[in-house]
């Protein structure tokens, strides 16, 4: 049965959820990762980097920086080296594995080993020399968003410059003229590469330090996959029925909670390359947008929001100061971008009787793992899921993650925002579930 027939099949009103089967060694760990001046910090990755990162991610800075690093969520920063006053830096385009949660790897294509790939980090004013190598199997190039550079710099396929082709290594170099929020992608081929993961954070710090200084800075992509059950690679065909919604192409409870401790002035950069608009909603504390792929955003401009309506193709950033302690959900309002792989045109199965629904289509698609939409509401899914319901290879369930009170039923675009007074200071690491402190939770009557 082709693909699309599934789907069709699944607006019949079989909505899916599947197991955290696979078994692979590609398993995530948590892993202290000091870069950037000892900062503590808990980032995610593979137990077996050198089996998924090229030899450029292993290029070690000869000296420090002179910017207060920022936090990638389950991702890192792309080492640099100066040569005659340039930073340069090495970017391998390839095929890579990306892991969205455990028990789900993904085909993607990416950067040096990851997808999203390494962010970029300078300072306003650097000379950068970004040498690029394609080894995938068709050409490409990086468009550098946002920033403003030499035409020829621009990295559109056929308009600025030829193809990088299988092989090839082409070399951008450009004087970085502004600070603020940027991304990089392909723009050859982009339906496809893009589809499959090729994106990027491109951070460019203040040339003054002191200038929009925060405590803690995190940054990571919105991106969107269409991973049938039972398969590892992308379909780049889809247009806006993807099945999986990702931060920085991981997915809740597979994805790092951003850990801040009160006081402390926080910024958070979000980039969204998926094909819809995001409003990301932060549970707690009220925020200012103070960046845009466009610029800072003067003080006696900005407002305050709780939630950010994050276009296509834009970069927001946003600060607030961490004042109420606890465990702040942070999400993709759009309620389908917090759940996993489903049939997005499911009719409406509220109060049908559907006990032998499940084995009819089992018996039509004996591959494959259905379940009705509940009778009383999707969380009868998570019911069967928790009682140990078989479900199809490489699936992630569609209600996933478990708080300390019971399944928080959701999955994709979701973090936590962890708040505490005692978080040691640059110390990013999970402080895990929070405390509440007596009469502080709602209660039963």
């Amino acid at each position: 049965m082709q693909h699309k027939d599934r789907r069709e099949f699944l607006g019949l009103g079989a909505a899916l959820i599947a197991s955290a089967a696979l078994s692979s060694n590609l398993k995530a760990s948590e892993h202290d990762h000091t870069a950037h001046g000892g900062i503590k910090r808990q980032l995610t990755f593979v137990n077996n980097p050198k089996r998924v990162l090229s030899p450029a991610t292993i290029i070690t800075p000869p000296e420090g920086k002179n910017y207060n690093p920022v936090v990638t969520l389950n991702g890192w920063s792309l080492p640099y080296e100066m040569k005659e006053g340039v930073k340069e830096f090495h970017i391998i385009a390839e095929p890579v594995v990306r892991e969205f949660a455990p028990g789900m790897v993904v085909n993607c294509w990416g950067y040096n080993g990851t997808s999203p790939g390494p962010t970029i980090e300078a300072v306003e004013g650097d000379r950068v020399r970004l040498i690029v190598t394609n080894k995938l199997p068709e050409h490409t190039t990086i468009h550098w968003h946002g920033l403003i550079l030499p035409n020829g710099m621009d990295g559109v396929g056929g308009l600025t410059q030829s193809a990088i082709a299988t092989g090839e290594t082409y070399v951008y170099e450009f004087t970085l003229r502004q600070s603020g929020t940027f991304m990089y992608h392909p723009h050859a081929d982009e339906m496809v590469q893009m589809a499959m993961g090729m994106m990027g954070m491109f951070i460019i710090h203040p040339k003054k330090p002191q200038e929009h200084r925060v405590d803690r800075d995190f940054c990571f992509l919105l991106s969107s996959y269409d991973v049938a059950p039972g398969t590892y690679t992308p379909n780049p065909s889809t247009m806006t029925e993807f099945n999986l919604w990702s931060f920085n192409s991981r997915v809740f409870p597979g994805i790092d909670s951003m850990n801040v401790r009160v006081g402390d002035r926080v910024r958070i950069r979000v980039g969204n390359l998926t094909m819809t608009n995001h409003p990301i909603h932060m549970h707690g504390h009220p925020f200012e947008v103070t960046c845009t792929d466009g610029g800072w955003v003067p003080k006696n401009a900005r407002w305050p929001e709780v939630t950010i309506d994050i276009g296509v193709g834009q970069v927001r950033a946003f600060e607030f100061v961490a004042t109420q302690e606890g465990d702040w959900s942070f999400h993709c309002h759009k309620s389908h971008h917090t759940m996993g792989p489903m049939g997005h045109s499911v009719p409406n199965m509220l109060g049908v009787k559907q006990d032998d629904l499940t084995e009819k289509i089992s018996d039509l698609m004996p591959e494959y793992m259905y379940m009705p939409m509940g009778k009383n509401g999707m969380a009868e899914m998570q019911d069967m899921a928790d009682m140990g319901m078989a479900l199809p290879e490489n699936t992630l369930p569609m209600m996933s993650g478990q708080g300390p009170f019971g399944p928080i039923e959701m999955g994709g675009m979701f973090t936590l925002v962890k708040v505490r007074a005692n978080q040691p200071k640059r110390d990013y690491s999970d402080p895990g579930w929070y405390n509440h402190p007596q009469g502080s939770v709602a209660r039963k009557l």
